[in-house]
């Protein structure tokens, strides 16, 4: 069977033209077609000038697509009765979820939290394990130590990886996961696969890795303006 998945830090809804814009996000995510989808940099209920939205509830509604959600920032709310003021990562999914958990990641003094947001999601008669992450992005060392823990994390099962992981092929980081995984990019995407360009120099940052099994058929990415990050889209086969 074959999957078409996504990895998109969409920036909170802010794109390069400073506009927040969610229905932007949710165009670019429609358009690739994507099964599966692992995004970062998701509010809920956290930002006056979202009207304190709920991102992912607002991107499942809109594109039909169940969602697992992972609150890694978890605060007081803005106005007395109103929701926590969240923010983290999101999975959506066409296919539903058996099952989804969070779990957070080693996090240095002064840091900000990162989790490792664990689905199953139902594939015909079998299943699929989807990881979705947003390594640290000033600590190469600390994204290392995180990325040992999703390696500790993985089994047989087979697994896709999506996420803004702040390291560069070859990295330490980068190193760890491929001891594990296979980066689909680096299997079959053609060029660069720049995926950060509002702050230069540009950079492959965003992956998609496989595992157990899951072969990577195809990759690009798209560019757009919804973001300061491009999607990344990778087609696997089961």
């Amino acid at each position: 069977m074959r999957l078409t998945l996504l990895s998109y830090n969409i920036h909170s809804g802010v794109g390069l033209d400073g506009v927040l814009d969610l229905g932007r996000v949710a165009d670019v995510i429609g358009a690739s077609g994507a099964d599966v989808v692992g995004l970062q940099e998701v509010d809920r209920h956290r930002r006056e000038q979202s009207g304190f939205e709920d991102q992912p509830g607002f991107l499942a509604e809109r594109l039909g697509m169940h969602l697992a959600y992972a609150a890694n920032l978890d605060a007081e709310p803005a106005h007395p009765g109103a929701p926590r003021a969240q923010y983290g990562t999101a999975l959506l999914s066409r296919l539903p979820f058996a099952s989804s958990q969070n779990t957070l990641l080693p996090c240095f003094e002064g840091s900000e939290q990162r989790g490792l947001l664990d689905a199953t999601v139902v594939v015909g008669d079998g299943a699929l394990r989807v990881l979705g992450t947003h390594l640290q992005h000033d600590s190469e060392t600390e994204r290392t130590r995180q990325a040992e823990a999703v390696v500790a994390a993985l089994d047989d099962r087979p697994t896709v990886l999506l996420g803004d992981l702040n390291t560069t092929p070859g990295a330490p980081a980068h190193a760890c996961l491929a001891s594990r995984l296979d980066d689909a990019w680096a299997l079959v995407g053609e060029g660069e696969g720049h995926t950060f360009a509002a702050e230069l120099p540009p950079r492959r940052i965003d992956y998609v890795w496989v595992g157990g099994g899951v072969r990577a058929v195809s990759a690009q990415v798209l560019p757009s303006v919804a973001s300061d990050h491009s999607a990344l889209r990778v087609e696997v086969e089961l």
